[in-house]
């Protein structure tokens, strides 16, 4: 058995974000036998963007069931079932995020019908719901809305199904063995031996060409994911290559990231050169106008402007700036969101004090919009990153000096603790770039180091 579901949500992030509706398809593996769709109210405002993407607004969801009034209808639905989903981590872990703020484990095997198509439909330009049935010709009626997607899904569910000559999907979505002409070189004793530890890892083919560079926190579990990915062509093609790997352990987690970001860039490895295309090449930018209210925008970085926050393409950037407007309230108009003329959306729906109105007074304003760049630098001009070292009695040491990156090194534990300059003179000097920032920027939040010294 299996359910075909999909949900929409106020927003990108399960554990703060609530569902708004739901959608389940029960399907026997040759039909659907039952259906069941909703409203759901989320118990807060739902954002303006994501209005006018699904059309679900604050008045639809008012009278609707608050999650915990139908969470029994979607046990019971989903029971003795595999959960099925276009790009079901989605789906499934706002799910989870809802039970579990009622205290319930819900745990169910689960299926992605981004994966499958992948495996299954190899070669397509993109595997996103909306171009595979564009490209399959699968009707999507009232698209982004639970029902309308959830039932496109059941269709390519349905033509996936068809394709599995192998039993992909009855073996949870993966072949349930490697293939035979994996590299005999790697023998299950090879990897074995690879240290469960931070760092950086190296493949080469059969020609002791680098193929391949990557880092995590467990080298081990990182390249044994490696081995069994069966997502797509390009995963299948990588473990087919592999014919010996290297490895350098950093300790640090951060490290271990930095030092991937520059070997990408000198070695340019075949299988990296999604990433050497995917650079920090967006930003969003701050100008103080005539009309002196602070403004933003998102745009393309160029040699003469300065973004105050970096992403990899224009839609990351300006998703940004939409979580920034709610957060911070902002107004759309003054972000580069919203070139309607009159008032902006979010005034319009009662969101807004009437910025582009000129209803809010300057002072407030610009000191809420400073605190979005704020937000962005670091807490100090000059510090080190204080975090694991590559064994016991060693720590790692990353550089930060006027707000620009200087690099990493290490130092005996016992002999350099808080002893600035003993710190300072351990760092191998690298380059700084806006990747590198974004890295550390992003390390910082997650608030993973053992310490940081302000000096």
């Amino acid at each position: 058995m299996f359910t075909i579901i999909d949900i929409e949500t106020t927003g990108g992030n399960s554990k703060s974000d609530k569902i708004t509706e739901i959608a389940i398809y029960q399907h026997d593996g040759t039909k659907i036998i039952n259906e069941y769709s909703t409203l759901i109210n989320p118990e807060r405002r739902i954002p303006f963007y994501i209005t006018e993407l699904t059309g679900i607004d604050d008045d639809m969801v008012a009278d609707a069931p608050k999650f915990f009034e139908v969470a029994k209808d979607i046990v019971d639905l989903t029971s003795d079932a595999v959960f099925v989903a276009h790009n079901v981590g989605f789906d499934y872990n706002f799910i989870r995020s809802e039970f579990k703020s009622l205290g319930y484990d819900f745990n169910r095997p689960k299926l992605c019908t981004v994966k499958l198509s992948r495996l299954l439909m190899p070669g397509k330009t993109s595997y996103s719901l909306g171009r595979l049935c564009k490209d399959l010709n699968i009707n999507i009626s009232h698209r982004h809305r639970a029902s309308g997607d959830a039932l496109a899904t059941v269709t390519l569910f349905e033509m996936l199904l068809a394709k599995d000559q192998h039993n992909i999907i009855a073996a949870g979505g993966k072949p349930k063995h490697l293939p035979a002409h994996l590299n005999s070189n790697l023998s299950p004793d090879i990897i074995d031996a690879l240290p469960d530890k931070a760092g950086v890892y190296y493949f080469f083919n059969g020609h002791h060409e680098l193929i391949y560079v990557g880092k995590s926190k467990n080298i081990k579990s990182r390249i044994r994911a490696h081995l069994n990915n069966f997502d797509n062509l390009k995963a299948i093609e990588l473990r087919n290559e592999m014919a010996f790997i290297e490895y350098e352990l950093t300790g640090s987690e951060l490290i271990s990231m930095l030092l991937e970001s520059v070997e990408i860039k000198r070695h340019k490895p075949y299988f990296n050169r999604a990433q050497l295309k995917s650079g920090y090449n967006y930003g969003v930018f701050m100008e103080l106008l005539i009309d002196g209210f602070i403004h933003f925008k998102a745009g393309k970085i160029s040699g003469k402007n300065h973004p105050i926050a970096v992403f990899t393409s224009q839609n990351q950037a300006k998703g940004f700036l939409n979580h920034t407007v709610e957060e911070f309230d902002l107004c759309p108009k003054l972000a580069g969101l919203d070139y309607t003329n009159g008032p902006c959306i979010r005034h319009l729906t009662q969101h807004c004090d009437g910025h582009c109105r000129e209803k809010d007074r300057q002072e407030d304003y610009n000191s809420r919009a400073m605190t979005v760049v704020k937000s962005m630098e670091y807490d100090h001009a000059n510090f080190l990153i204080i975090d694991r070292g590559r064994h016991e009695n060693e720590i790692s040491v990353v550089q930060i000096e006027k707000g620009r990156y200087c690099g990493y090194g290490y130092a005996e534990e016992a002999a350099a603790t808080d002893n600035i300059e003993t710190l300072k003179n351990c760092i191998d000097k690298q380059e700084d770039n806006r990747e590198v920032q974004q890295i550390i920027k992003g390390f910082l939040k997650k608030n993973t180091a053992e310490k940081v010294i302000p000096y």
